[in-house]
């Protein structure tokens, strides 16, 4: 017997929502009951527009519905924490826009929240969920001498193996040239604006994914606008002297590029965050010798993402989540790590050295 969809009600009514509603309404097992506006007005255009049943006025409306398990928070990151907690409370499913939170002790409170409620939690960074991404984690969890060497599946020479070696350094950089509306939230700091939370969302989680850990050290500089970073450079120390650099900004080119380079060679991706427009997830791998080998995957990643949710769901399974949300919550703390150090003028620690007290 086919599972009943799970029932999603939005949060938000910004631009963001309209990409995210299609990819929800894309899918057997989910279906879009509600949406919700401060304004009356605004939640019925907008329920008309994406073709959503209900137009709800006020947040907590839509989260005493009857027919909504879950919701998708397209609010400025400011308001994630408030609504995240009533969603929990509310004994709702959340699937939260990024950045998590605005800091690394609201996103520990949204993730305890949900835990105690019983609720399943993601945030919306969808490229953690593409099979490019998957292929990533393989061959980094496979990059050691006595583990299986990799190959490239359409290599002209499909035989050719490879291995990245021990982890040395990662470089992610995430960057659009764009001139801001001036009621857009990322360019007012009480909203949670700024390149930090929006863009660094994704080159610092490039970062963590690739580590799976904590940097030692971090030292951040930025290029302010107003009252926001409009362009941030940092560079991050691991205890066993992996190293790391992180770019991103609202006054470059568009780049969603990262490099993870091993001793013995490196995998390279030019479109990580979403792949490029009419062209197939693609990365490659150099080797030290200059052989390179690349491979394309084909896979909706946003898709892919809701259904990992409804998974979880249906299944009652959270051990799937963990993964993600552990990503989520350390990458929210080296965002922190980088605006201390942007704010100090220096260095910060987030690891204590080895051998220090606890």
């Amino acid at each position: 017997m086919t599972a009943d969809p799970i029932r999603f009600g939005v949060l938000g009514t910004g631009r963001i929502t309209r990409r995210l509603i299609a990819d929800l309404q894309s899918l057997d097992s989910v279906r879009v009951t509600a949406i919700a506006s401060r304004t009356a007005d605004r939640a019925i255009w907008h329920a008309d527009q994406y073709g959503v049943p209900t137009g709800v006025t006020g947040y907590q409306a839509l989260l005493q519905r009857d027919d909504v398990d879950a919701v998708y928070i397209a609010l400025p990151p400011s308001l994630h924490h408030e609504w995240m907690m009533a969603a929990a409370a509310a004994g709702k499913h959340v699937l939260c826009e990024k950045p998590l939170a605005v800091s690394g002790q609201q996103a520990a409170e949204m993730a305890a929240a949900c835990d105690s409620a019983g609720v399943a939690w993601l945030d919306a960074a969808a490229w953690l969920h593409h099979d490019r991404t998957t292929a990533f984690r393989r061959w980094l969890d496979d990059r050691e001498d006595n583990l299986d060497r990799q190959r490239m599946p359409e290599s002209p020479e499909s035989a050719k193996r490879w291995r990245l070696g021990e982890l040395k350094h990662v470089s992610a950089a995430v960057s659009f040239l764009n001139p801001f509306q001036s009621d857009d939230h990322r360019l007012h700091r009480s909203l949670g604006g700024g390149c930090l939370l929006d863009l660094g969302w994704y080159a610092a989680g490039a970062v963590r994914f690739a580590t799976e850990r904590l940097p030692a050290e971090v030292h951040a500089m930025s290029c302010e606008r107003g009252d926001v970073p409009h362009r941030v450079t940092a560079m991050l120390r691991y205890q066993d002297d992996v190293t790391a650099t992180v770019s991103c900004g609202f006054d470059t080119a568009t780049r969603k590029w990262f490099e993870i380079a091993g001793a013995e060679a490196s995998i390279v991706c030019d479109d990580f965050t979403r792949p490029w427009a009419d062209k197939p997830a693609r990365c490659w791998v150099h080797e030290a010798s200059g052989q390179v080998h690349g491979e394309s995957f084909e896979c909706h990643q946003e898709r892919q993402m809701i259904q990992t949710l409804v998974d979880s769901i249906r299944n009652d399974d959270p051990a799937r989540l963990k993964p993600f949300q552990t990503q989520s919550l350390e990458t929210q703390l080296i965002l922190d790590a980088m605006e201390t150090s942007i704010r100090q003028r220096q260095s910060v620690s987030l690891v204590p050295p080895v051998g220090a007290p606890t």
